[in-house]
């Protein structure tokens, strides 16, 4: 499990606050960086709800991009 600050934080730290997402509001956001200046890696944050959500979803969304590439 990742824990703690990711290679891209500074960046999910951006995309989180530019969503309106805060300590109070829940939810939460998850950056993914291919080919980026610090390498491949990802940052997540996220209240604790949505974090055991994100399996279902990635899940999901990678269901959606094999079915899309077909």
């Amino acid at each position: 499990m990742a824990l703690g600050p990711g290679k891209y934080d500074d960046a999910c730290t951006l995309v989180r606050q530019h969503a309106g997402i805060d300590d109070n509001s829940g939810g939460g956001v998850i950056v993914i960086v291919l080919g980026g200046k610090r390498g491949n890696g990802f940052s997540c944050q996220a209240d604790a709800a949505t974090t055991l959500r994100l399996p279902d979803l990635l899940e999901e969304m990678a269901r959606q991009i094999r079915a899309d590439s077909i």
